[in-house]
């Protein structure tokens, strides 16, 4: 498997480099691995959020006006270091706090709490939101769900990043926050395991026409695989789960967010998304606003994520649809 690479130790910051060129609204934080938007409006709560590499744009896409401030990022499929995390919460915060986003992953948890326990001992005001909008099941653990944080993160990001702009103080955003996280569910299927950069086999066996449902973000192989037989059955296998989640009744009103996980062509794409569509029109639901292209990857998976969100409130519409100059977005 060939990856387009000059040396796998120093790929991230190539990349990072190469961003700063085109998007002049974003800097680098020193030798920190923290990427902040340069023009943020200290009169409005920063939102901080981060991982691992390897799952582009994310989160270096979602700084900008009206989505994050700045994201601080780790190694390959790692977390930062919580002394990391630290530093962007002594950087962004200028006496209102910080409001941060973490995606549901143990290790991710653990260094975001440590840098977070330690900012609130110095006296920052530092509230969260745990995303984790994963519906699918752990075929390990007596099929409990996952509820790890997938592409559903970003309408996070973008939520409570716009009502940070209007003005939210932090106890409301985290308000916010809670009450957005929990109408949020994604689910997933892959055609092809990512490869780890220069590596000779995927991460999980997957052979030839064969579909993994439930995959993760860092190459974890799903709770079912079967033969392909159409993108019409990739369809009805993703709306009976999200379904069960949501139990939705005529007339729901939700937003929907189609995530391309690395290398599937957007012809394909295109017509997953126009099968997704038909099915909900059969529900009997409203989907107002729909946002496709690749959000969160997994390297190169070949694969598709759909996240559902109920819309709960109009406002959270509102701010969906407006601008932001994150690039990703």
């Amino acid at each position: 498997m060939v990856s387009i690479l000059n040396k796998r130790h120093n790929a991230i910051e190539q990349y990072i480099e190469s961003t700063l060129l085109v998007h002049p609204h974003l800097a680098k934080h020193g030798d920190f691995p923290i990427i902040y938007h340069r023009f943020h409006d200290e009169k409005t709560i920063p939102i901080l959020s981060g991982g691992g590499s390897g799952h582009e744009p994310a989160h270096i896409g979602y700084v900008g006006d009206g989505m994050l401030t700045a994201t601080v990022y780790g190694e390959l499929f790692t977390p930062p270091k919580a002394a990391d995390i630290l530093e962007a919460l002594h950087l962004l915060d200028k006496g209102k706090g910080v409001f941060v986003i973490i995606k549901n992953f143990d290790e991710d948890l653990r260094e975001f709490q440590q840098a977070i326990h330690q900012a609130r001992k110095e006296g920052h005001d530092i509230r969260y939101i745990v995303s984790h909008d994963d519906i699918s099941v752990d075929t390990k653990k007596q099929f409990q769900m996952r509820h790890r944080g997938l592409a559903g993160t970003i309408l996070l990001h973008k939520i409570i990043g716009t009502a940070s702009r209007h003005g939210y103080h932090l106890k409301e955003l985290e308000r916010l926050a809670l009450s957005v996280a929990t109408e949020i569910a994604t689910i997933g299927f892959a055609t092809q395991a990512p490869y780890l950069p220069k590596a000779a086999l995927p991460l999980f066996d997957l052979e030839e026409n064969q579909i993994s449902y439930g995959i993760g973000i860092h190459g974890e192989e799903g709770y079912k695989i079967v033969p392909f037989i159409s993108s019409e059955h990739l369809a009805v296998e993703i709306i009976n789960k999200l379904q069960i989640k949501f139990h939705w009744k005529d007339k729901d009103d939700f937003i929907l967010l189609v995530n391309n996980l690395g290398t599937t062509t957007d012809l394909e794409q295109g017509i997953f998304l126009h099968d997704i569509y038909q099915l909900l029109e059969l529900e009997g639901l409203n989907v107002p606003f729909i946002k496709t292209g690749r959000f969160m990857t997994s390297l190169d998976m070949t694969g598709i994520s759909v996240t559902l969100c109920y819309l709960k409130e109009k406002e959270w519409l509102t701010y969906l649809k407006e601008p932001t100059t994150a690039f990703a977005w």
